[in-house]
Parts: C-alpha cells; structure tokens; sequence
C-alpha cells in the first residue's frame, strides 16, 4: 500500500515538475500576491487532481475499450489550449498597460485551470495502467486512495516548491518570470501545437 503512495507520488510529483500553466500561475501567485492566495490555489488545484486521479482510474477500463475516448480529450485539449494561450497574451498586454495587481480568488483560479488542464485524466490513466502491466496496483478501495493520495501531495509539493521559491527561480530567469503571462501563453501555444501535430504527423 505504501509503495502505492510512492508510485502516485512519484509520477505526479514529475508530471508536474516541467513549465506548465499551474506551476507557472503558482509561481506568479506567489510573487504577486499573499501567502494565503498562494494556499488558497494550491489548495484549489489539489481538489480537482483529486477529483481526476480517482476518475482515472475507473475510467480505465472503460478507455481501454473505447480508445476514440482518448483522442476526443486530446482534441478537446487542443481548443482549449488555443483559447488559454489567447487569453494569457491579452493578459499580458494588459499588465503592461497598467501596474496595479488586481485581487483575485485563487481557491476558484486553481479549480478552473486544474479543470482545464485535458491532459490530467490521460495521464493518471497511463501511469495507473503502467503499474497494472506490472501487477502493481489493483481496483480495490484502500489501493486507490493510498494512490490518489500519493498523487495529490506530489501535485501539492511541486506547486509549493515552486511557490517557495518564487523569488530565486525569479532570479534566475530574470526577464521571463517578470513576463509570465507572455510564458504561460507561449507554453500552452506549445502543447497545442505539439497535440495538433500528433494527429496530422
């Protein structure tokens, strides 16, 4: 059962790691605003990784039988992506116009980008199913839970890492923590196009 925690830690823990819209708004949540808006959307996002690791899981049988399931998501995923790269560009226009952050609910922010992240239940999907092929994990109640957990906190963790330290990642990067927007939109033009390219390649 432990090492079920593990595996979910694991595998969300590095799902997470590389440059994405969550762990990107994380960041800029952190910088801009207050310790509790930072909990707040952390705590939000983790609620929806819940939510998608647990329906991954009962949905896997069903996606292994119904494949066409799976690329109606990534197509899905693809509009969306599209839209959320437009909408991260017009808000980077917008704050060079104006310098005033404006208040946020970041508990609300977290559930909504959570939820439009299309790649979440396919993810926790192959990673459940690679631990099936080697008979690491089954159906039961306890063995799902102990992995949704592991997966949630290894979501969690990464965000708070990233949120911890804001300001060196800050420091590093220079001129591309300060344009976060403009980087959140270039990330999800990115995943749209690299999506857009499995389908016609």
């Amino acid at each position: 059962m432990i090492s079920l925690f593990f595996f979910g830690f694991v595998f969300s823990f590095l799902g997470y790691t590389l440059p994405s819209v969550l762990n990107m708004t994380a960041l800029k949540i952190s910088l801009d605003a207050t310790k509790r808006e930072f909990t707040n959307f952390t705590l939000g996002v983790s609620l929806v990784i819940f939510v998608q690791v647990y329906v991954s899981i009962y949905m896997i049988e069903y996606i292994l039988e119904n494949p066409k399931l799976l690329e109606i998501l990534q197509k899905l995923g693809i509009v969306v992506l599209i839209f959320l790269s437009i909408y991260f560009y017009k808000q980077n226009q917008k704050e060079k116009k104006q310098l005033e952050v404006k208040k946020r609910n970041s508990f609300f922010t977290g559930i909504i980008l959570s939820l439009l992240n299309m790649f979440a239940i396919p993810f926790f999907c192959g990673a459940a199913v690679l631990l099936m092929t080697f008979k690491s994990f089954n159906f039961d109640v306890v063995s799902t839970l102990f992995f949704v957990f592991g997966s949630v906190i290894g979501a969690y963790f990464i965000l708070y890492l990233y949120g911890r330290f804001a300001k060196w990642i800050q420091q590093k990067t220079g001129n591309l923590t300060k344009n976060i927007n403009l980087l959140l939109s270039f990330i999800t033009a990115s995943f749209a196009l690299i999506t857009f390219l499995k389908f016609v390649v």
